[in-house]
């Protein structure tokens, strides 16, 4: 996965991406990116997760993706609602998409891939209501030491 930077320009996308998942939809969707992750990639999503208070999503259909830049480790994580609905098979799917982009350093489009990817899933179980509002933000948030612009 190398020692990636995130442009303004791959931000954009990034966020974009998450903008173009979350209008067809009530779920909600985070990026954390830090460079170096030392415990099991999922454990510090956990983490990431209730820092961020996805566990405070309404329908519980927060979806996190983190990246430990340096360390090349990624994972996705869920909350119950949307879990429940697509299971260990559909991230571990997504998970193997990111990593064939990042392999090839293409790392904006394998995480904008992977958003549309959840943003299919959470139109199809929580489609958006009339009366939806953005829960949380839709900027990517960088631990201590992110190269970013």
């Amino acid at each position: 996965m190398g020692k990636p930077s995130f442009s303004k320009a791959d931000q954009a996308l990034i966020v974009s991406a998450i903008q173009a998942a979350e209008k067809e939809s009530s779920g909600e969707i985070r990026v954390h990116v830090e460079p170096t992750c030392k415990l099991d990639p999922i454990e510090r999503a956990k983490e990431v997760f209730y820092q961020l208070k996805m566990n405070s999503t309404e329908l519980k259909n927060g979806v996190l993706i983190y990246v430990a830049t340096e360390d090349r480790k990624i994972a996705i994580l869920g909350d119950s609602g949307i879990h429940d609905r697509v299971g260990d098979n559909f991230w571990k799917e997504e998970l193997e998409g990111m990593r064939n982009h990042f392999g090839s350093g293409n790392y904006a489009a394998g995480l904008s891939e992977a958003i549309l990817h959840v943003g299919l899933k959470l139109k199809a179980h929580f489609p958006y209501q009339s009366n939806d509002t953005n829960e949380l933000s839709n900027e990517i948030s960088f631990g201590e030491g992110t190269k970013h612009e």
